[in-house]
């Protein structure tokens, strides 16, 4: 567990002062992460990193001279947000374009997206890799769609030493794909890590056991087995990554790029111990390691636990390898130092609002006073929705929800001081959720926010019918832009019947209140059917069977909150306990859930 915290909360933004503190003849902090000290050098590609906090020393120890111009920094296990993504983009890019990496999650797919779009419109030549190395996430036919794991290290060294060298930015591009397309990474955990500020770990290994197949967001593994020894244990790892080997051709002669990492709390000497054996193994199968590494570069918290990475090299391949680079976390021969430090200037986007009308501004009142009952309610809940979502995922949902609802709090309560109308007052808090939160849920959110306010207006006086649209179209935007279906276990299972009750009700001419308690019902009945479905998208996917008769963390946030905001429209100013009042069912159900279970 964590030992040293101030707020549970800040646990992140703490820690990457600190690091750009201690790291200062590397990085200078920049909204949204770090960039390198060193001054870009003109029309030199730049290379951009990203993912959640909780994994150092990536993303922000890779931030260096060989390596990454910068590093985006999301929340602990939750990918940054685009305006994150985009603010170290603009200031990392040196004139000739940038890549963008990052792990193949389906929030960090959803920012990193947005935010390299964003500043493409803005002139800048951004393309991305999704990183896919983790093997036990998905078969070889759908290689593209596996989980980004320790073998980001060997993507990003690649595409580092390509961009450093002064490739094109179509180069950069295609040797990280191809470094991509040769990495394969399997790990196991002997036992689970614990979210800061938690007094349990998310998932459990019995003693005498291990589990096979873990992510890095805290996931469990995939398969428990017996604990054997280490040369048993180098072996079965070994011909797991190697049964996906190529052929033996003229550009692949058996040799590859090894990553031995440590995932926070297993011992140097341990990984020592492993590797000598992981060593023979491959020497046994023909396989010739190229300057193997053996340390922590992809963590997970405090778990204990390793991970395998192999990158099958060619010609190409391995001159990128071996080149030099140095940085806080990972060094490789000498590098020069330019000695010319860069000036920082904030990139990020400032807010201008426009001034709305009496009566708009009116309303913008009242839901910034609906937003902080929001974010009272979902810190209320934190505990119960991390537990739940520790089941199949990481077990940020819960913290993810306070981060992106009190932030959304927060700037509405600014806009309104600003004096902006409705439309510009939920515009501004769905981006602020989105940046607080960052996640797949903080994309989701922010979105609705965002389809909401544009359905509303500054100048206008916003009826019952016209905020009734505009919410139905708010929880509509939520299927469009992640793209799953009802069935598939996710937030849509609460928000699509959300919103058909609305539409429904609305054309039958129902009054407005009653239409609330449809649509809010719609949302309870869903998230609790979620219960009763498999994971087939997201990070519960791998996870398959071991989700059921749990409903989904999303779609219980969101029929808790839609839940709430009835209840305030009904009694505003009442005080209530989320854990006093038995009317959510999915709460009921959730707050049993547990994720200590056989996998």
């Amino acid at each position: 567990m964590t030992h040293i915290v101030n707020d549970p909360l800040e646990f992140a933004n703490d820690s990457l002062r600190g690091f750009a503190a201690a790291n200062r003849e590397y990085v200078v902090p920049v909204a949204g992460g770090v960039v390198t000290v060193e001054e870009p050098v003109s029309g030199r590609v730049s290379l951009v990193v990203g993912g959640g906090s909780g994994h150092y020393p990536a993303f922000a120890g890779w931030v260096g001279p060989g390596l990454a111009q910068g590093a985006v920094c999301g929340n602990v296990f939750a990918s940054p947000s685009a305006s994150q993504v985009a603010s170290v983009i603009r200031t990392a890019d040196a004139g000739a374009g940038t890549l963008v990496l990052f792990g193949n999650y389906a929030g960090d797919v959803l920012h990193f997206t947005a935010g390299a779009e964003e500043t493409r419109q803005e002139g800048i030549d951004v393309r991305t890799v999704a990183i896919s190395d983790d093997i036990a996430s998905n078969d070889v036919a759908h290689s593209d769609d596996r989980r980004g794991i320790a073998g980001d290290l060997l993507v990003v060294k690649v595409a580092g030493a390509a961009a450093a060298r002064g490739d094109s930015l179509d180069d950069v591009h295609r040797l990280a794909e191809k470094a991509n397309r040769c990495t394969r990474s399997i790990g196991v955990a002997f036992s689970g890590c614990t979210m800061p500020g938690a007094d349990e770990p998310l998932f459990t290994v019995e003693v005498g056991t291990y589990s096979l197949g873990l992510g890095i967001h805290g996931e469990a593994g995939l398969s428990e087995h017996t604990l054997v020894s280490a040369v048993e244990l180098a072996q079965s790892l070994v011909q797991l990554v190697l049964a996906e080997e190529p052929d033996r051709e003229h550009s692949y002669q058996g040799r590859v790029a090894v990553l031995v990492n440590g995932l926070g709390a297993t011992g140097r000497e341990e990984l020592f111990i492993l590797y000598a054996f992981i060593e023979e193994a491959l020497m046994k199968a023909g396989v010739t390691p190229v300057m193997p590494v053996v340390d922590e570069q992809v963590s997970s918290l405090d778990m204990a636990g390793v991970s395998l990475s192999v990158m099958f090299l060619d010609e190409e391949l391995e001159q990128l390898w071996c080149s030099p680079c140095d940085s806080p976390a990972f060094h490789r021969g000498a590098v020069a130092p330019s000695g010319k430090r860069r000036r920082v200037e904030d990139l990020s986007v400032r807010k201008v609002f426009d001034q709305g009308s009496e009566q708009s501004r009116q309303q913008a009142e009242r839901a910034c006073d609906a937003l902080a009952q929001l974010a009272r309610t979902a810190a209320q809940a934190e505990q119960i929705l991390g537990r739940l979502d520790a089941i199949g995922g990481d077990g940020d949902h819960g913290q993810g929800m306070v981060h992106g609802s009190s932030a959304a709090a927060r700037a509405a309560r600014e806009a309104v001081e600003a004096r902006a109308g409705l439309a510009s007052t939920l515009k501004y808090a769905g981006q602020a959720w989105a940046d607080g939160a960052g996640g797949t849920s903080g994309a989701l959110w922010g979105e609705a926010f965002a389809a909401a306010s544009e359905a509303l207006s500054d100048d206008d006086c916003a009826d019952e019918a016209d905020l009734l649209a505009a919410i139905a179209t708010g929880a509509e935007a939520i299927q469009k832009i992640g793209g799953a279906k009802l069935g598939e276990k996710t937030m849509v299972g609460a928000s699509a019947p959300f919103a058909q009750a609305i539409r429904e009700a609305v054309a039958r001419g129902d009054a407005p209140s009653q239409i609330w308690k449809q649509a809010v019902a719609a949302a309870q009945i869903g998230a609790d059917m979620t219960a009763n479905e498999v994971a087939t998208r997201g990070r519960a996917r791998t996870h398959g069977d071991a989700t059921l008769g749990h409903p989904d963390p999303g779609a219980v946030s969101f029929a808790l909150l839609v839940g709430r905001l009835q209840k305030w429209m009904d009694d505003q100013g009442a005080q209530w306990d989320v854990h006093e009042r038995g009317e959510l069912p999915v709460l009921e159900r959730a707050r049993t859930a547990t994720p200590d279970k056989a996998r």
